[in-house]
């Protein structure tokens, strides 16, 4: 078993920790909310002052921050107390500038380092069934794979450095689109008169079909697990989807690729979060169509 670091116990790191724990690993946590720390240690995770304390002696680090910006101060403090062969992944959602930079600043180091986002929210987080898109080299992937099938279910080799973001960016933005088209059709099917169920019984088994109907779907009843059965909590925060909504259309101006039902939809939840409803899962915006309708 391997001696972990872990950087940023938040609401994905610190059950994706605790399942490294759960799988046999030592991992030392550091965290700048003290409250999170304590959480963390509840579930075996041994609790650092200081990012440096944490790496020191690590065979891997994975870091789990908001925005680029955090990971580079963050790999800054790692790669100058990390020993040189070191392996250290991030599996921030950042944009791909500042992941190939990261990855930069470890081939400086002589470290090993893997960009490595993660789908499946909260719940697969809990549940240590992630989906990991990897871009990096042969030699980290391979290094890296065993210790994310501890968190994860599928583990996926988009490329190097960077590919794994590019894969969660535009992955997201397909969520994002899908998203705010199934909730279209269901205030459409209302005004209608059609039920929800009837939607959901002729769209999830015929061309209609996507991840945002069958498996999280955004209105009470037809699939009893998603958040529009509990209030829409997340889940998948609004203000999480915008961000990476943001981060598609920044990719998609600077590569010069044309994504316009990326840039509305980025628009419609930009809106949805000006009105209050970050905090709220994003299939929660159904009923700002409500409200428009």
């Amino acid at each position: 078993m391997a001696r972990i670091a872990f950087i940023g116990l938040g609401n994905m790191g610190g059950p994706m920790a605790a399942n490294l724990v759960k799988s046999g690993h030592e991992v030392l946590g550091f965290d700048l909310a003290a409250s999170v720390l304590k959480a963390a240690e509840e579930s075996g995770v041994k609790p650092a002052s200081h990012v440096s304390q944490a790496v020191k002696d690590a065979e891997i680090i994975i870091s789990m921050l908001p925005q680029g910006r955090h990971v580079l101060t963050a790999w800054t403090d790692i790669l100058q107390s990390a020993a040189q062969g070191t392996l250290v992944i991030d599996c921030s959602t950042i944009d791909v500038e500042s992941s190939r930079k990261a990855h930069e600043m470890a081939k400086a180091a002589s470290c090993l380092s893997l960009d490595a986002p993660v789908s499946g929210g909260t719940g697969g987080a809990s549940a240590g069934t992630l989906t990991f898109m990897a871009g990096g080299s042969q030699e980290a992937f391979a290094k890296a794979k065993p210790i994310l099938e501890g968190m994860g279910k599928k583990i996926v080799h988009c490329g190097e450095a960077g590919a794994g973001q590019a894969a969660k960016i535009c992955n997201n933005m397909i969520l994002g689109i899908s998203m705010v088209g199934v909730c279209e059709a269901f205030v459409l099917a209302e005004k209608l008169g059609l039920s929800h169920q009837a939607l959901f019984d002729v769209a999830s088994t015929s061309s209609g079909q996507c991840w945002s109907i069958n498996t999280y779907c955004p209105v009470p009843g037809p699939v009893p697990t998603s958040p529009a059965n509990n209030g829409y909590k997340p889940g998948f925060a609004a203000a999480l989807m915008l961000k990476d909504l943001r981060l598609s259309q920044e990719a998609a101006l600077a590569s010069g690729a044309s994504t316009p039902l990326g840039a509305e939809a980025a628009q419609l939840y930009a809106l949805f979060e000006k009105q209050g409803n970050g905090g709220r899962d994003f299939s929660a915006i159904i009923e700002m169509f409500r409200e428009k309708a």
